[in-house]
């Protein structure tokens, strides 16, 4: 059975403002809601696409509920980058009270 990787968790409401945000959902999810700001490269496009990840400073990695995120986060470590994992995901996120985007023009929603 699939089991979330051990890694560095941050929670929602610890995020710096500053931070990079590194979104691994789907286009679908991605358009429905995401942080202002964020990185979008799905889980399955990172080891493609690792250079669109900024490079240097520490990224949280986000999902729905922490668990794509996490596999990233772990992935990521062994690229020999600095990665902590939004604990809860998104859904932490807007529980928390946070900034959402839509690409739709509609209202943000985690889908």
């Amino acid at each position: 059975m699939f089991r979330k990787p051990s890694v560095p968790q941050i929670d929602a409401r610890s995020v710096p403002d500053t931070a990079v945000l590194l979104d691994v959902r789907e286009h679908e999810e991605w358009v429905a809601g995401h942080a202002e700001g964020a990185v979008h490269v799905p889980l399955g496009q990172l080891p493609g696409r690792l250079g669109d990840v900024p490079d240097g400073s520490e990224v949280v990695v986000v999902c729905r509920s922490g668990a794509r995120s996490a596999q990233a986060t772990a992935w990521l470590a062994a690229q020999g980058r600095r990665a902590a994992n939004l604990d809860g995901g998104m859904q932490a996120w807007v529980a928390a009270g946070r900034p959402m985007v839509s690409e739709s023009g509609a209202p943000p929603t985690v889908a």
